[in-house]
């Protein structure tokens, strides 16, 4: 385990809507705007997804393009490009953004569930995005939403499609997936490999706050942002994703982990300069 914990904001994600956090960012100015407010809070790595002009989620690449040069003009924060995309998304079109040639880019590791939803990910699925990955020379973070989804990321690496130092996002709290709870997360922690780094990302409120406890507790690092939490405290929404951030930062600052910086990430995931 580092001692330095990573810190990702999640500022935009595919599901959040205006209505629910009209503190929201949507287009890429705006994105743009709150990664770097996220930055000068403490996160090192911005897990980028982007919106049209109407906020629904996509894809396309000149959007990620546009994000990513202003995110770039701004701060030196790690991009973490989403491969997930949204609900009813093909495979080709949410690989799209990897030909960016992002620092990171999720794999998600498995079907799963989402709320009355699904994504699909099957092992053949699984293997174009790591093969893509590799081509374009972008890490992968391994999204598992659930246990089955750390073992079906051992059969990757045993194919040989997966590169150390491996980076593990752990997804729980999704409706309809695993539900965070500190005996589940011990077993994920349990079934990595040796020596992976692992980011734990609590969906909703109460499990969002938790989980950065948790992670701690653990030696893994954190993830928060309006894609997995819109509220500070029961009732209140978070003003920003900088006061998630804020807030993660000053909790791991408190438990004798500093924070990683972006070039710290670099280093730890032997990441290839962008």
């Amino acid at each position: 385990m580092s001692e330095k914990v990573i810190i990702t904001c999640a500022v935009t994600g595919a599901e959040t809507t205006r209505e629910s956090q009209p503190a929201l960012p949507i287009t890429p100015e705006e994105i743009a705007q709150s990664a770097f407010e996220a930055w000068e809070a403490g996160a090192a790595v911005l897990h980028l997804h982007v919106r049209n002009d109407d906020g629904s989620p996509t894809q396309d690449v000149a959007v990620f393009r546009k994000a990513i040069e202003l995110v770039r003009s701004r701060c030196d924060i790690v991009i973490e490009c989403t491969t997930g995309g949204a609900v009813g998304m093909t495979p080709e079109e949410r690989l799209q953004p990897v030909t960016l040639k992002p620092e990171m880019a999720s794999l998600d590791c498995g079907t799963v569930n989402f709320g009355d939803d699904y994504i699909v990910n099957t092992l053949p699925i699984m293997r174009e995005f790591a093969k893509s990955m590799r081509a374009h020379g972008v890490r992968p973070t391994l999204e598992c939403f659930d246990l089955g989804h750390v073992y079906a990321s051992h059969i990757l690496i045993k194919e040989g499609l997966l590169d150390e130092p491996y980076h593990y996002g752990l997804v729980l709290n999704v409706p309809g997936s695993v539900r965070y709870e500190v005996d589940v997360l011990e077993m994920f922690v349990r079934k990595l490999p040796k020596g992976a780094h692992w980011t734990l990302m609590g969906i909703g409120g109460k499990a969002n706050l938790d989980a950065i406890y948790g992670a701690l507790a653990l030696g893994g690092n954190i993830r928060v942002g309006f894609e997995d939490n819109i509220y500070y405290s029961r009732g209140r929404l978070a003003k920003s994703n900088a006061e998630l951030v804020e807030r993660a930062a000053r909790i791991a600052k408190d438990c004798g982990r500093p924070l990683a910086r972006p070039d710290d990430v670099r280093e730890m995931l032997n990441l290839r300069k962008a």
